[in-house]
């Protein structure tokens, strides 16, 4: 049974059609995270819906000077000249 296509005119037209498929998405991700034959692929699935559900983890950095030592910032004020505007 061919399905009706719908014109997508706008970028707002497809961000729709394409939510429209979210339940349908999650379900299928969810069956390969449960049943996928491959492991690589079931490692992939519940990846993706962990960084779907809970967001993908931060990153965390750190940053310091030359061996380890604070970072100095020094904040050099310019002179302000009016006269040309």
């Amino acid at each position: 049974m061919p399905t009706k296509v719908k014109k997508v005119k706008t970028f707002q037209d497809l961000e729709a059609l394409a939510r429209g498929y979210t339940e349908i998405s999650i379900k299928t991700v969810g069956g390969l995270a449960q049943h996928a034959a491959s492991e690589s692929v079931r490692l992939e699935a519940n990846r993706l819906l962990m960084d779907r559900g809970w967001g993908k983890p931060v990153q965390r950095q750190e940053h310091s000077g030359k061996d380890g030592s604070p970072i100095v910032v020094q904040i050099i004020q310019a002179p302000y000249d009016d006269e040309d505007g």
